[in-house]
C-alpha cells in the first residue's frame, strides 16, 4: 500500500525531528493531504498558509512522492535558489526517491559567452576596476559549469560588467550564435527539459507564457502540475507580462549594438552609424520632452502636450529610418540581422502604444531622472491566464502566508480566474496574544494632512527608544522616507540604515550584525526578508498602503469597475491594500521566540468602518493606544531574557 504525504510528516524520523523544532504538523498534513489529492485529481487548489506552518515542506512532499513532471515557481531569485539548494535536496533525501531536478533561471542571469567575447574586443569599456571584473569573469567562465552569475561573489550586483556580459530575449542571436552548443542558457533548458521537478521563478514563468522565448514551448506542455511559492504575486506580475512595455534603455541598447556589430560585421552601409546616433538624440530629447522631474501618468493625459507629440513624432521617424537601415545590413551577418528583428519589434510597440486606441488594456508612461519607460497594461488578467492554464489536464497550486481576506479567497480568485478552485486556510502558529503587541497611537491627523509625517515621525521616537532600535520603519512613499531619514539621523543614537545608501543585501546584512539598527525602507522591505531574533523586535508602518490615487492602472480598472455599477475601493482597492499589510507585519515575528511590537500609524484602522477588514486579516493580537503599554512589553521582554540567562548558569 502506498504511503500518503500525511503519513509521511506525520512518521518519526529525520524529517518528523526537523519540522518539530518549527512547524506544527497537523496544519502542514493536512496541507500535505489536500495538495496530494489535487495532484491525483488534477485540479487547481488554493492555500493559504501562515509563517510557521511549514508549507514548502507541505508541497515538496506530495510532489516528490506523486511521480509526476512538476514546474515550482518562487516569488524570487533568491527563494528560488533557497528552494532549488536547501529544501529540495533535503526532502528528496529524507524521503530517498529517485527524482531528478533543475534550477532555470531568465537568460539574464546566466553568462553570454558571444558578449563576453565582444566585450573583451570593445575599446569603449574601459576603467582599471572595469578590466578587473572583466579578468575575473574570464576565469571564472572557464571553469563554470552552469554559468550562472550568481557564483561569481568577487563581482558586486550592480556593476557595470554584468550587463554586457549576458543576453536579453532582445539581444541573443538564438541559432546562429558561434557559441550556441556550449551556451548556458541552453544547457541549462536541456536540464530542464530532462527533469522530473524545476524550479522556476513567477517572472521566468510568465515571460515564457507571453513570449515563448525562454523554451517554455517545450518545457511546460510537459508538467502535469504546476505549484507557485509566494502566489501573491502572480496578478502584478502577469499584468506585465501579457502587456507591453517600450523603454528609453532598449533603444539606446540597440544603437549601441548596433554599431558594435556594424564594426564587426562591417555592412559597408556608411548610414548605420549617423542614423544610430541621431536615433540615440531623439530618445534623450523625448525624455526631456517630459520635464526634469520623474512622472507617471496615462497616455491620454499627454493628449494636448504640444512637445511631448512632438518628440514622438520624431523618435517614431528616427527609428523608422534606423529601421530601415538595419533591414539593409542584415545580410551581412547574424548581429546586424538581429537588430534589425529588434528594431522591427520596437518600432512595432511605439506603434501600438501611441497611436491605436485602447479598450481593454491602458496605455500610459513612467519616467525616471534619466529615461522613460512607455507601457500597454492589460485591465483584466483573468482571461489570458484561465486561456493559458488550458484543458484541466494539469494540476494547478497557488500557496501564500497572504492570499486571503478575512479567510476568504474571493479576490484572489476573481483576479486570475480561479472561481472553480478548492481552497485551504491555515493560520500561523504563533502564539500572538503573547509574543506581539499593536500600538496604534492616539491623536494622529488624517494620513492626507501636510503634517502627517513630521507627527507619525515623532510617535515613533518613545517607541523605538524602548525597543532600543531593532526595528524596521516600513513606508508607503519615498518622500516620506526622505523626511523620516534626515529627522531620525539627528534624533536616534542608534544605526540607521536607510534604503538606497547600499544595495538591499547589504543593509540586511549590516542590520543583522548590528542588533540595535533601524532600518527604513519601502517596497522591497515589506516582504521576503526574514531576520529572527532580538534584531528586529518592532516594526513601524507608516500608512495603510493603499496604491497611490494617481496610479494610471489603477484609475483605469477603477473606471471600468465604476461603469460596471461595481465599487473599485471595496473590490479592488482595499483587498490590495489588505495583502501589502499582511506582508508587511509578516516580518516581525518569523518563529515561536519572536517576541515584537507592530505599530501602524494611521488613525484610519480605528476611525473607519474598513478598518475592520484590515483588523479581521490580521493575527489575534492584544491592542493599545498607549505607549506605556509599548514600554512594559519591551520591559517584560528583557526580564524574561535576563531569567533564561540566569537559569543557563544555574
Amino acid at each position: 500500500m502506498p504511503v500518503s504525504s500525511k503519513d509521511i510528516l506525520n512518521a518519526d524520523g529525520a524529517l518528523a525531528e526537523r519540522l518539530a523544532g518549527f512547524s506544527p504538523r497537523l496544519a502542514q498534513q493536512e496541507m500535505a493531504a489536500r495538495i496530494e489529492q489535487a495532484l491525483a485529481d488534477q485540479s487547481v487548489f488554493i492555500a493559504e498558509s501562515g509563517t510557521g506552518t511549514g508549507k514548502t515542506f507541505a508541497y515538496l512532499v506530495p510532489a516528490l512522492l506523486s511521480g509526476k513532471k512538476i514546474l515550482i515557481s518562487t516569488g524570487t531569485r533568491h527563494l528560488q535558489d533557497q528552494l532549488y539548494h536547501r529544501d529540495l535536496p533535503f526532502i528528496r533525501d529524507i524521503l530517498a526517491v529517485p527524482v531528478a531536478t533543475a534550477l532555470l533561471k531568465g537568460r539574464s542571469n546566466y553568462l553570454c559567452l558571444h558578449h563576453l567575447e565582444r566585450l573583451e574586443t570593445e575599446p569603449r569599456f574601459t576603467g582599471k576596476k572595469n578590466q578587473s571584473d572583466l579578468v575575473t569573469l574570464r576565469h571564472w567562465a572557464g571553469r563554470s559549469k552552469r554559468g550562472d552569475i550568481a557564483e561569481v561573489s568577487d563581482i558586486p550586483e550592480d556593476s557595470a560588467v554584468w550587463p554586457l556580459v549576458t543576453s536579453t530575449a532582445d539581444n541573443c542571436l538564438g541559432s546562429d550564435c558561434p557559441h550556441y552548443d556550449a551556451c548556458f542558457v541552453n544547457r541549462a533548458r536541456r536540464e530542464a527539459l530532462a527533469a522530473d521537478v524545476v524550479v522556476v521563478n513567477h517572472h521566468l514563468f510568465f515571460a515564457d507564457l507571453a513570449l515563448r522565448e525562454e523554451g517554455f514551448g517545450q518545457l511546460l506542455p510537459g508538467v502535469e502540475a504546476v505549484i507557485f511559492d509566494e502566489a501573491h504575486q502572480l496578478a502584478d506580475v502577469a499584468s506585465n507580462f501579457f502587456g507591453l512595455f517600450l523603454g528609453s534603455h532598449q533603444l539606446f541598447q540597440l544603437c549601441r549594438d548596433a554599431i558594435t556589430e556594424d564594426i564587426k560585421e562591417n555592412s559597408g552601409i556608411d548610414e548605420l552609424r549617423s542614423s544610430g546616433q541621431q536615433l540615440e538624440k531623439s530618445v534623450a530629447d523625448f525624455r526631456l520632452a517630459f520635464g526634469v522631474e520623474p512622472r507617471r501618468g496615462a497616455w491620454e493625459q499627454l493628449e494636448n502636450d504640444k512637445a511631448i507629440h512632438a518628440g514622438l513624432a520624431d523618435l517614431k521617424s528616427r527609428l523608422t529610418v534606423f529601421s530601415t537601415v538595419l533591414d539593409a545590413a542584415a545580410g551581412k551577418g547574424p548581429g546586424l540581422a538581429n537588430c534589425a528583428r529588434r528594431a522591427a519589434v520596437l518600432l512595432d510597440r511605439l506603434l501600438m502604444i501611441s497611436e491605436k486606441s485602447h479598450t481593454e488594456s491602458v496605455a500610459w508612461f513612467e519616467t525616471t531622472a534619466r529615461g522613460f519607460t512607455l507601457y500597454l497594461t492589460p485591465l483584466d488578467i483573468a482571461v489570458p491566464f484561465r486561456q493559458y492554464r488550458g484543458d484541466g489536464k494539469k494540476t494547478w497550486i497557488f500557496t501564500s502566508a497572504t492570499l486571503a481576506i478575512n479567510r476568504s479567497f474571493a479576490y484572489f480568485q476573481t483576479q486570475l480566474g480561479l472561481e472553480e478552485a478548492e481552497t485551504g486556510f491555515w493560520g500561523s502558529p504563533f502564539d500572538y496574544a503573547r509574543q506581539t503587541l499593536l500600538f496604534i497611537p492616539p491623536g494622529l491627523p488624517d494620513p492626507s494632512g501636510p503634517e502627517y509625517t513630521q507627527r507619525v515621525i515623532e510617535s515613533t521616537l518613545p517607541v523605538l527608544r524602548a525597543s532600543r532600535g531593532r526595528a524596521f520603519f516600513l513606508f508607503t512613499s519615498h518622500r516620506a522616507l526622505k523626511l523620516a531619514a534626515a529627522r531620525l539621523r539627528a534624533e536616534l543614537d542608534y544605526p540607521l540604515l536607510v534604503q538606497g545608501d547600499a544595495p538591499r543585501s547589504e543593509l540586511l546584512r549590516q542590520f543583522r550584525a548590528a542588533g540595535n539598527a533601524v532600518l527604513l525602507g519601502t517596497g522591497s522591505f515589506w516582504e521576503g526578508v526574514d531576520v529572527r531574533g532580538e534584531a528586529l523586535s518592532c516594526v513601524i508602518i507608516d500608512k495603510l498602503p493603499f496604491a497611490a490615487p494617481d496610479d494610471p492602472v489603477l484609475r483605469a480598472r477603477a473606471a471600468v469597475m465604476e461603469a460596471a455599477g461595481r465599487s473599485p475601493f471595496m473590490e479592488y482597492q482595499l483587498p490590495e491594500a489588505v495583502i501589502a499589510l499582511k506582508q508587511g507585519i509578516g516580518r516581525l515575528i518569523r518563529d515561536e521566540s519572536d517576541r515584537g511590537v507592530l505599530m501602524i500609524c494611521d488613525p484610519r484602522l480605528l476611525s473607519k468602518g474598513y478598518g475592520r477588514v484590515f483588523l479581521s486579516s490580521l493575527p489575534q493580537m492584544p491592542v493599545t493606544q498607549r505607549v506605556a503599554e509599548v514600554v512594559q512589553f519591551f520591559d517584560a521582554g528583557r526580564s524574561e531574557r535576563h531569567k533564561a540567562v540566569k537559569q543557563t548558569q544555574v
